[in-house]
């Protein structure tokens, strides 16, 4: 299994164009030895600021959504076709707060997936459930549907695109973290679905994320667990301080 990791920083709906490009051009400083693969995903507005900072740095341009259809009466939707154009390399699908907060459901979370497959674009499916179905101990039902769902007609070769990112919904901003032990149970069922749907040698190779409350004090012992390749960081990433120590953990 490769052993290189993905450290990805989502701002979510922070800063202006100026706080952003203050984070970016201080990432760009520190992680320039960095040993692994990074990407940044700021809010559309500051997307073409932070562009023009990390533009051949080894940090990665992130978009944190993407509307189903190319383009179209779609009102305060933004396309595949307008981030391709501003330098945007990967695309955040599927995450808990789109499906919860906004309702997006596995059918909607696909065809923006293939949609950006079809494009070229690197994606970020999210998966994960919420605390009331891992008391009900539906934790596997849950993200299995939600692999299959997210990734229905994605071919093998398209999955070399793909990156998934477990976040137990309960433990994203609350400051409670599933146990290294708990996400690598997880991470480990993740990988069996893949296998399930792609083979033994997809399944090796598909980088797994874990988020949910990844900070800088937990970074190394979950990035310890066999199937945990990287992590997706929701509000430590708004801080060169508390991002830095993760994208750099040893």
């Amino acid at each position: 299994m490769s052993r290189y990791y993905y450290i990805a920083g989502n701002w979510k709906m922070h800063y202006t164009r100026a706080q952003s490009a203050e984070l970016a051009q201080t990432l760009v400083n520190e992680l320039r030895d960095g040993k692994h693969k990074y990407l940044v995903a700021p809010s559309f507005t500051n997307i073409e600021t932070v562009s023009a900072i990390i533009e051949g740095t080894n940090i990665r341009l992130g978009a944190q959504n993407c509307a189903p259809e190319e383009q179209g009466a779609h009102t305060g939707e933004v396309s595949v076709l307008q981030l391709k154009d501003i330098g945007v390399q990967t695309i955040i699908l599927g995450h808990s707060e789109r499906r919860h907060s906004y309702k997006e459901d596995d059918t909607l979370i696909n065809k923006k997936v293939k949609l950006a497959l079809k494009h070229g674009f690197e994606v970020i499916l999210c998966i994960g459930e919420l605390l009331e179905e891992r008391e009900a101990g539906k934790v596997e039902e849950v993200c299995k549907t939600q692999i299959a769902g997210g990734l229905e007609g994605v071919t093998a070769a398209e999955l070399g695109n793909v990156v998934i990112a477990y976040e137990p919904v309960w433990a994203i901003g609350t400051g409670k973290t599933a146990t290294p032990q708990d996400a690598e149970a997880v991470h480990s069922f993740v990988r069996q679905t893949i296998a399930q749907l792609y083979g033994e040698d997809a399944a090796s190779k598909i980088i797994i994320q874990y988020g949910g409350s990844v900070k800088p004090e937990n970074a190394a012992e979950l990035m310890a667990m066999e199937n945990i390749n990287g992590a997706l960081v929701g509000g430590a990433s708004l801080k060169a301080d508390t991002f830095v120590p993760i994208a750099k953990f040893a």
